[in-house]
């Protein structure tokens, strides 16, 4: 989808998703002392909001203008600053070196443009800081539940591990994410990859 696509979609006045931060970030980042972080295609900023009411410095970077000015106001409702760069994170170059944590959650994007991201983004990683990667897994498109039905864009856990040549590899694993539906629960089956600028 393309920028004027996505503007579409944040169009209205409720949140497209949830307004909570996504749990495996959560998880991810709790042993994490805060400091500068970069939320890569933030979307409407739940996440870069939260990681800045737990004492980070955040950078949230999207291509959607009408989604970032929701974030401006999620933000604003919870009383933190986040700093909100209006980008196409496929031809944006963040600064290297510049933060001590980076999240790419829910990026997908065809396997080129994929690497470039995520070349870039490790190279934004301060020393010791950390990478973290989730998105839906490529199994997730016949044994899951929801995300993008086209395999060109889904990745599992080994594809993003290889485009990070230069960290260590603390976690690359499928995580099972439970979703309710009206029918009931299921799972979405996503990739999960934390990796470590040593």
């Amino acid at each position: 989808m393309d920028r004027q696509a996505w503007d579409q979609r944040y169009s209205g006045e409720d949140l497209l998703w949830r307004a909570d931060p996504n749990r495996f970030l959560v998880a991810q980042v709790r042993d994490l002392a805060p400091g500068r972080a970069l939320d890569v295609a933030c979307g409407e900023g739940r996440n870069a909001v939260w990681l800045a009411e737990q004492g980070w410095t955040v950078t949230g970077v999207d291509f959607s203008q009408v989604a970032l000015d929701k974030a401006r106001r999620l933000a604003d409702q919870r009383g933190v600053m986040v700093e909100w760069v209006n980008a196409d994170v496929v031809d944006w170059e963040p600064p290297r070196a510049g933060y001590d944590l980076v999240a790419l959650l829910y990026l997908h994007l065809p396997e080129e443009q994929r690497r470039v991201v995520h070349t870039r983004a490790a190279s934004a990683l301060a020393a010791g800081g950390t990478l973290l990667v989730i998105g839906h897994d490529l199994t997730n498109l016949d044994e899951g539940y929801g995300g993008p039905q086209d395999s060109a864009v889904l990745f599992t856990p080994d594809d993003v591990a290889a485009d990070l040549a230069g960290l260590d590899i603390v976690r690359a694993e499928r995580v099972r994410r439970p979703v309710s539906t009206e029918a009931g629960e299921v799972d979405a089956i996503d990739a999960l990859v934390r990796a470590v600028r040593t």
